[in-house]
């Protein structure tokens, strides 16, 4: 191992362990990664669980054949999925292009003003609590291999992990797959059962469904799990019961 190499392995060691400061983001970091991934699929599976039960006790509420209400299920399950998978899609592309432009841009900086961006990183560990002296030396060491240069600004400068800036086919996918998970649960029923069976086997899963749904969110937000379990499928049973209300009214002024 050279010098070089052992100076920058210290110095990524400092920036870790060093007053705890760097392992302790690294660490959160890691989790509220893991974190912001659960709670995605979570609430993609709320968003189609809620749209598709509304959209499917509207349907029901108009008296219309269970053969027809399981269409509009897939129906709504298709069209949500694929639009949830769209809008991700296109976000995470837009979000990832504009991070590879900060980066780039970093890299035309660090070789247009490598002396001026090597200040600026001592300057980044100064206000982390190193040591002047310390600071320059690490901040010296970083900068003498461009890999790790860039790497260390994009990191420090910018808050962004280069091999980490999402994949936008993930995003779409995974969005895709909470969704479909989420709304293929009030259509189950009318898959297996007829009318009158298949309606309120919909409203007792979809129900279940939900307040499961509100304890999982209690992950996130640290409220009493009964509560929120109770609070989303009253939310959840609430926009159902109006979008069947509407359906109903529509069911009668036309058949009327």
């Amino acid at each position: 191992m050279t010098k070089l190499q052992e100076r920058n392995r210290a110095g990524l060691k400092l920036l870790r362990t060093g007053g705890g400061t760097r392992g302790l983001l690294s660490a959160e970091g890691h989790r509220a990664g893991q974190g912001g991934t659960l709670r995605a699929a979570v609430f993609g599976i709320n968003d189609g669980l809620v749209s598709n039960i509304s959209l499917v006790m509207g349907v029901a509420g108009a008296g219309t054949d269970s053969r027809f209400v399981l269409l509009a299920g897939l129906s709504g399950l298709l069209a949500g999925a694929f639009s949830m998978a769209a809008g991700e899609y296109v976000s995470m592309s837009a979000q990832r292009e504009v991070f590879e432009a900060q980066i780039a841009f970093e890299q035309r900086e660090l070789a247009d003003d490598p002396q001026g961006e090597l200040a600026e990183l001592t300057q980044i560990y100064r206000a982390k609590g190193l040591p002047e002296a310390q600071a320059a030396t690490l901040a010296a060491s970083m900068m003498a291999d461009p890999r790790i240069a860039l790497d260390t600004h994009a990191r420090e400068e910018l808050g962004l992990d280069p091999d980490e800036l999402g994949s936008p086919w993930g995003a779409a996918f995974s969005s895709f797959g909470a969704f479909v998970v989420g709304a293929i649960i009030p259509v189950i029923p009318y898959i297996i059962f007829g009318n009158p069976t298949a309606f309120w086997a919909s409203v007792l899963l979809s129900a279940l469904a939900l307040f499961i749904v509100g304890v999982l969110l209690t992950t996130f937000t640290g409220r009493n799990w009964l509560y929120s379990g109770l609070r989303m499928m009253l939310i959840g049973t609430l926009a159902a019961g109006v979008t069947y209300l509407v359906g109903r009214l529509i069911g009668v002024s036309v058949t009327g």
